[in-house]
């Protein structure tokens, strides 16, 4: 029974025409999208490459920013070691009691 059916079937797609499609004229205003189309496109390309320049600017700006930042924390930590003595002063130093020196407190 299915074996009819799908001849059957098979029968009616080989039978069925095939459609042609008649070729006919294109309308130009159709498939273009016209001066308000380009207008459009050409103000999205616009701010596009102003919004790259503008963050452009600020990525330079923040890179400037930490390069600043870097070399002030160096100079402060330099500043701090030419600040500190570079080896700790004596016991006989701190407490005054060594030869010829008198107690400053």
């Amino acid at each position: 029974m299915i074996a009819g059916v799908n001849a059957v079937t098979d029968a009616m797609w080989r039978l069925a025409a095939t459609p042609v499609p008649t070729p006919t004229g294109v309308d130009a205003d159709d498939v273009t999208p016209g001066p308000w189309g380009f207008a459009i496109i050409f103000l999205i390309a616009v701010v596009a490459i102003l919004l790259i320049i503008d963050m452009q600017r600020r990525v330079r700006r923040v890179s400037y920013k930490a390069d600043i930042d870097e070399r002030l924390q160096e100079e402060l930590a330099e500043s701090e070691r030419m600040d500190s003595p570079a080896e700790p002063p004596r016991a006989s130093d701190e407490t005054g009691d060594g030869p010829g020196q008198t107690s400053a407190r």
